[in-house]
């Protein structure tokens, strides 16, 4: 009984991260499945499907194709004949029109918005009510009420930055320093701007937060108001991304902010322990994630493989493909490297909790 109780002990703190690698393997299958299934339907080539990196557990070869996964789960690829090199093959990559190679690259990101998008479908579809962005009422003595914020307000922006849902409403009340924020809100039909609206502030983990002390109108549900929500809470997940993406580069937060594999399981299986529905947001996020950060012009990823096929499509000739194999080669190791460095970031904070 001993053994079987220490077994069911562990077991239950070990398949919440079980399920976290798995579902995040997902989200890297789907981003391939993309590329491929573009690929397949516009006649490249593709020689491998993998999930994960290194060395081969199993596989299984297709007409065509070699299905394979590998032993690291740091992610996946889809290998498609003449994509790195020259071919002679008339189904190779490099030998297909550039908006035939726009398609078949763009739509691995596409795949994981599209995904991100029923994800958040998905989880909202069970409530009864959602939230709005129009103020309701305000604490006692609220801060922002007495800054110029007033019950019936629309928040339409915070810093010149749109708001879609009360999602980036949140991230737009972080680390605020001084506690005074510009919001734009519509008021009787109009536009106001609201100069330095204040509220009380606090700290956790040394980013500050502003106090929200005012409550929003919910939204009664109906397919209209379901699909609305669904859309506008996904904008509000794309402009989070972009915007933390910006934040990072200008140096609002640190390297601290960053996460790779490791510490997205570990979100993933922390949020499983306290609820499977826990996981549906921040798989949308995750995955949106996932679909935005590849659109980047960085070589290696999606984005630069595009930025090549542009150049191409604009100019009317495309860069000689050793040159930029080599870029993207280069642009591989710098992200292993950074991905490496992100690790063992995550791994560290694990372990020191």
């Amino acid at each position: 009984m001993i053994t079987i109780s220490a077994f069911l002990n562990v077991w239950g703190n070990v398949w919440p991260y079980l399920v976290a690698v798995l579902l995040f393997l997902l989200l890297i299958i789907i981003h391939e499945f993309g590329h491929f299934i573009a690929a397949k339907l516009l006649g490249v080539r593709v020689n491998e499907f993998a999930v994960d990196f290194g060395p081969k557990l199993f596989s299984k070869k297709g007409k065509e194709t070699e299905y394979k996964v590998n032993l690291i789960p740091l992610g996946g690829y889809c290998a498609m004949e003449g994509e790195d090199e020259e071919s002679r093959d008339e189904r190779a990559f490099c030998n297909k029109k550039p908006w035939r190679r726009l398609i078949i690259v763009a739509m691995g990101a596409i795949f994981n918005l599209l995904l991100g998008l029923i994800i958040v479908g998905v989880s909202l579809a069970p409530e009864s009510r959602f939230t709005s962005t129009v103020v309701a009422e305000f604490t006692e003595n609220a801060v922002s009420e007495q800054s110029g914020l007033k019950v019936d307000d629309k928040i339409i922006a915070v810093e010149g930055r749109k708001i879609f849902s009360t999602y980036d409403l949140s991230y737009a009340f972080t680390n605020v320093e001084d506690g005074k924020i510009d919001i734009t809100v519509k008021r009787d039909g109009e536009r106001v701007e609201l100069r330095d609206v204040a509220f009380e502030t606090s700290e956790e983990n040394g980013i500050s937060y502003l106090n929200v002390d005012f409550r929003v109108y919910g939204i009664k549900k109906t397919v209209g108001s379901f699909l609305k929500q669904t859309f506008s809470t996904a904008a509000s997940y794309c402009a989070v991304v972009w915007r933390s993406l910006i934040d990072l580069i200008t140096g609002k937060y640190g390297i601290s902010a960053v996460s790779g594999p490791v510490g997205v399981t570990a979100v993933i299986g922390s949020a499983a322990k306290q609820s499977l529905k826990n996981i549906l947001p921040i798989m949308a996020l995750i995955t949106i994630n996932l679909g935005i950060f590849n659109l980047l012009p960085i070589p290696a990823l999606d984005g630069g493989r595009l930025l090549f096929i542009l150049i191409e499509m604009i100019f009317r000739k495309p860069v000689p493909q050793k040159y930029e194999a080599a870029v993207h080669a280069a642009g591989f190791a710098i992200l292993i490297g950074f991905m490496l460095l992100i690790t063992a970031k995550d791994i560290w904070s694990l372990i020191t909790g």
